[in-house]
């Protein structure tokens, strides 16, 4: 089916298609999700994996930037994920930046990104939750919500910008990620230094009070910055590490678009298992490590499960390979 839906969508502006799918989804759940879980492989119970005291359905979890406003949250546990991720949502609301600034490469499977946190804020994500689980919509999945940086907050007031989204939250979801990654905020990625990471979550985290936090760390960090950043993660208490966002660099000729921004897909999964390599030995077991990146296959996900990550992640591929790529990877798991 998705081999008949992807050229139609693909004749649209890649941001508008993305909209549109989200409208449709968020103006049907009940039809999608129905339809979804009877054509779909769902985790089985001796799948679940326990991860900062979470009991997720499986170790296959839906990476943020998909679904940023939380519109479609009712659909995706039916699609097979085992937990899911939404955002990145800011304390403001923010349009993110000039158009267009996303962008297909067909060829190689990758996609490039320059949203810019575009999002309708994390209130509005607190109104949509709440309003969900008044409705008995709500997954039965771990939630968890991906917190950003207001473009219009200094970066010395960042973590008090953090703050007041995981306090708006707090209690609604079940895990918060902070993402001090992407390269799409200007000097977002100055927080990613131990330093100005340890002053962030020092602001923000005594706000999730017992739900636990992950920190989401670019894949372009030196090997040495990088272990100095997990140092101060580990130290602070964060309940474990994401790994990786998208890239600035451009692997195999990708550079021949000539569009800024980040870089994800196939392109991006050779540097994403080095670099998630490279976290996994800096953490040696001192909390649980989600690998993403240029996950497109099972093979990829059980790469990553062998290197030791307790869950993975995966987005871009499904704008290729289609929702059901999940139940190809959870059948591959459960067979296993």
């Amino acid at each position: 089916m998705w081999e008949l839906m992807r050229p139609l969508l693909f004749k649209m502006d890649a941001e508008k298609a993305h909209r549109w799918t989200l409208e449709t989804l968020e103006d049907h759940p009940t039809l999608f999700s129905k339809f979804m879980k009877v054509t779909s492989f769902l985790p089985t119970p001796e799948m679940g994996v326990d991860i900062a005291g979470l009991r997720f359905a499986s170790p296959i979890g839906l990476a943020a930037g998909l679904d940023k406003d939380g519109e479609a949250l009712p659909i995706w546990e039916s699609v097979g994920f085992g937990f899911i991720e939404v955002g990145t949502v800011t304390a403001h609301p923010q349009e993110g930046n000039p158009q267009p600034r996303l962008f297909r490469l067909k060829d190689e499977q990758g996609i490039i990104n320059r949203m810019g946190f575009n999002n309708q804020g994390s209130e509005a994500l607190m109104r949509r939750i709440i309003a969900l689980r008044e409705l008995n919509m709500w997954p039965s999945v771990p939630v968890g919500a991906n917190i950003g940086k207001s473009k219009i907050t200094p970066l010395d007031e960042a973590g008090e910008d953090y703050r007041i989204s995981i306090e708006r939250l707090q209690g609604l979801v079940d895990y918060f990620t902070v993402n001090v990654s992407s390269p799409n905020t200007p000097g977002l990625r100055d927080l990613q230094s131990a330093d100005n990471l340890k002053k962030l979550l020092d602001v923000a985290m005594p706000a999730a009070k017992s739900t636990p936090v992950f920190v989401k760390f670019a894949p372009d960090m030196n090997p040495e910055d990088l272990a100095a950043a997990i140092d101060a993660v580990v130290e602070c208490g964060a309940a474990g590490i994401i790994g990786t966002n998208t890239t600035n660099s451009r692997p195999y000729g990708t550079d021949r678009y000539g569009e800024t921004g980040g870089l994800s897909g196939d392109p991006l999964w050779a540097l994403a298992q080095e670099q998630i390599q490279l976290i996994l030995s800096a953490v040696d077991g001192r909390v649980p490590v989600i690998g993403v990146g240029g996950i497109n296959s099972p093979e990829r996900a059980q790469t990553l499960l062998n290197m030791g990550c307790k869950a993975v992640q995966l987005y871009s591929a499904l704008i290729y390979k289609g929702p059901w790529l999940i139940s190809e990877i959870n059948r591959s798991m459960r067979e296993q």
